[in-house]
């Protein structure tokens, strides 16, 4: 796509919360004992890393006017994420998410009030004609007004020449209904978005086993041409129009020490990779380098990725 002459290289849309990620290894949530504070929720993430790589990243997102929300907004400005439109809600806290510390797919437990609280005053028609992606997450479309915000604005920014992106972390707790999840993502499916899902989120989505096949034509008859399905230690596959175009094997992961924020941290590699104008296989690649190098640290990535990213 064009992008010349937009600054914003992400615009992140959804939530930002608080990770409080257990110390155990391997213990389920019953089980742990201690806990620690990251800056966490998907889009936060994409833009955090994504600032980490060097690109200029803007998160529209709303916190509670707590100690929380103040620890969410400092940490941003101190990676250089653009918070421009992050809103300070006084009637509802900051958003907080307990995880398990696991090798695979975490267990967790929300506790959600101000990160759905998004209106479609936040994010300006300005923005969009500024902004070169815009991402968002399953997780942000289960809640209203953020729903309806987003759905709207999604259309506005395709209409503004922006690339799309969602990842599809569908999660059953979060929504009223399956049906509800679908109809949304059916809708953001309509501008032709990037597409991130994993197997884990797939199955759930499906609420069954279902072949790689199935989704990529899902996604395919919502008007989507390119889906990244992960596949965790089995590598990752890359379908263009319904076909499968692209597999790349797992890279080597010497010790897992932290799952959470895996699949974003290789969607920040990707996303920063084909801004960049590089290949779909090799978006694939830096995608994977990030997503290993966020196995093996706890919490946030490595602030040196930019240079990792180089070496590729």
């Amino acid at each position: 796509m064009n992008f010349q002459n937009r600054e914003i290289d992400i615009l992140c849309i959804g939530e930002t919360l608080i990770d409080f990620i257990g110390q155990q290894p391997g213990a389920s949530l019953a089980n742990t004992r201690e806990f620690h504070r990251f800056l966490g929720g998907s889009p936060t993430n994409v833009a955090v890393n994504s600032s980490r790589l060097g690109l200029k990243t803007e998160l529209i997102a709303t916190v509670g006017n707590d100690g929380f929300g103040k620890f969410v907004i400092k940490s941003l400005k101190e990676e250089g994420v653009q918070t421009n439109y992050l809103k300070t809600e006084k009637n509802y806290r900051t958003s907080v998410i307990f995880v398990s510390r696991t090798d695979g797919t975490p267990e967790f437990v929300p506790f959600r009030a101000a990160d759905f609280q998004i209106d479609e005053d936040q994010i300006h028609k300005r923005t969009l004609l500024n902004s070169k992606v815009f991402h968002t997450t399953c997780f942000a479309l289960s809640r209203d007004p953020a729903r309806t915000t987003i759905l709207k604005k999604a259309q506005e920014a395709f209409e503004s020449g922006c690339q799309l992106s969602i990842d599809v972390n569908y999660a059953r707790k979060l929504w009223e209904s399956r049906e509800a999840a679908l109809k949304a993502i059916r809708s953001y499916c309509r501008f032709d978005p990037l597409v991130k899902i994993s197997e884990d989120d797939m199955n759930r989505l499906f609420e069954r086993k279902v072949s790689h096949k199935e989704v990529f034509d899902f996604f395919g008859q919502a008007g989507v041409k390119t889906v990244c399905l992960t596949l965790g230690s089995e590598g990752v596959k890359l379908a263009l129009n319904g076909k499968e175009e692209v597999y790349r094997p797992a890279l080597k992961v010497d010790k897992i020490q932290d799952a959470t924020g895996a699949g974003d941290a290789f969607w920040s590699g990707f996303l920063s990779a084909y801004i960049d104008n590089n290949s779909l296989e090799k978006s694939l690649e830096v995608g994977q380098h990030l997503a290993v190098l966020k196995l093996q640290n706890l919490g946030r990535l490595p602030q040196n990725i930019k240079i990792i990213t180089k070496l590729l």
